[in-house]
């Protein structure tokens, strides 16, 4: 037995060495005992914490309380989401899950892309809006189809070629890039193809959250399940020019590379072009630019084809907030591009709970529901999307409402008996001045002008 034990003993030796640890495990090794992750740590304030960006360790102490972890963990997974891990002393009560990454998502692999999905099958929240990312290498196309939803898509890399078909008769080309968008009503059939040397990237969004990728009308899917007779009749032609066409669905296939619109538009006595415009340039748009980062909105009035989705596009600076708020009209279904973020949705009757997002992660607020937006960096900006199935993006600013309310009400509300604290925070909303992206606050003292980022530390 002795010789056994130091076998194995020599053995473990000889492995250890010639396998070292992990870094990741030699880092947990070398943790520091200090840090916010630790049973000695105090935050009576809940502030933020960039886990991933300061290559911490979430632990569940918080202010003395809590223990270590003994069972079994998935270290990345809770890097990725440490207010779950360490949730804010605010959070309270049951909230359904509200996150999903589209790197949870079953990826669709074909010949020169792939597609992946979230849906409500995915995220049981996601009831308005459903989500696809594709990729499309160059010259790869996305065959003709169309759905029984309407189809929303912002440019995330690259460039594609679409083509689009009206009820009148009209068609429509146009070769967009990252930042742009196209819009696709119901039934309205459409092609996507990749153009730029690397092919494109986009988000779509569909106003169903039952929506599945699998269920579009293809047109090699029904020409296929079509008889060859009445193809014949269809198109005026003998049954045998039909032998050879797709079996089955192409779905995503490599196609020749397309020339220039001009070349490419179809011509005839009866071919007009679409009255509709199906896409917008979103990041041509000018920003509104707020104290801490900008903003940008289309939506039926600028996109009039948009009936059925509205959406922002939100830069918000390192540190910076996306201010308290709630949407009345829609809920707001979120994808994150860049970034990591730290978002508390208040559901009422005491229910707060908060998530973490980063890059590829999808974000679900129901409407009426607070919440607001934190970019947990402080060297790097928050990039998001913010869509609704609505024809327009409308909000509510907590800081504007409480600025436009009789002093009084606000003040016997929140800081009866706090006469001090009440005269700091009037003074800090007076004016009602709308900042849809505060800038991060540094702190300031009684004689506080009321600039932004000046105010008070309540």
């Amino acid at each position: 037995m002795l010789f056994n034990s130091i076998t194995s003993i020599l053995l473990l030796s000889h492995f250890c060495t010639s396998n070292p640890l992990p870094s990741w495990n030699q880092q947990l090794l070398q943790e520091s005992p200090r840090g916010p992750y630790t049973r000695k740590h105090r935050d009576p304030y809940d502030h933020k914490v960039d886990a991933v960006g300061d290559n911490l360790h979430p632990e569940p102490f918080r202010n003395g309380d809590g223990a270590t972890v003994l069972g079994p963990r998935n270290r990345m997974r809770e890097q990725q989401d440490p207010d779950m891990v360490r949730p804010p002393s605010t959070d309270h009560g049951t909230m359904k899950n509200l996150k999903w990454s589209f790197a949870d998502s079953h990826t669709r692999i074909e010949e020169g892309g792939w597609t992946r999905q979230t849906t409500i099958r995915e995220l049981p929240t996601s009831v308005e809006l459903a989500g696809v990312n594709m990729r499309l290498d160059e010259g790869v196309i996305r065959e003709l189809h169309w759905h029984k939803e309407a189809e929303w898509a912002y440019v995330l890399e690259g460039s594609v070629r679409i083509t689009a078909f009206d009820t009148e008769g009209g068609q429509f080309i146009d070769d967009l890039e990252k930042g742009d968008l196209w819009y696709f009503p119901s039934g309205h059939p459409h092609s996507l193809q990749g153009l730029s040397p690397n092919g494109t990237e986009f988000l779509l969004v569909f106003d169903d959250g039952n929506f599945s990728e699998d269920s579009t009308f293809l047109l090699t899917d029904w020409l296929a399940h079509t008889p060859q007779s009445v193809l014949s009749e269809n198109f005026a032609l003998p049954p045998e020019v039909f032998n050879n066409i797709p079996k089955s669905e192409k779905y995503i296939f490599p196609g020749s590379l397309p020339g220039p619109i001009s070349s490419e538009r179809p011509q005839g006595p009866n071919i007009k072009k679409s009255k509709l415009q199906f896409t917008h340039k979103m990041l041509a748009q000018t920003p509104e630019i707020t104290s801490g980062g900008s903003v940008r909105i289309t939506d039926s009035s600028n996109f009039p084809l948009s009936t059925t989705v509205a959406a922002g596009h939100l830069s918000i600076h390192p540190g910076a907030i996306r201010e308290m708020h709630w949407h009345p009209n829609a809920d707001e279904w979120s994808f994150f591009i860049r970034g990591r973020a730290r978002v508390t949705v208040f559901a009422a009757e005491g229910n707060a709970r908060t998530f973490d997002y980063t890059a590829g992660d999808v974000g679900v607020v129901p409407r009426n529901m607070g919440h607001f937006i934190e970019n947990l960096s402080d060297d790097e900006d928050l990039e998001v999307l913010e869509i609704f199935r609505a024809d327009r993006f409308r909000d509510f600013s907590l800081f504007q409402w409480l600025g436009e309310t009789p002093r009084r009400l606000v003040q016997e509300h929140v800081f009866a008996g706090d006469e001090e604290a009440g005269r700091k925070f009037m003074r800090s909303i007076k004016g009602a001045e709308k900042d849809a992206i505060k800038k991060k606050w540094g702190g300031g003292g009684d004689d506080d002008d009321g600039k932004e980022g000046e105010r008070e530390d309540l």
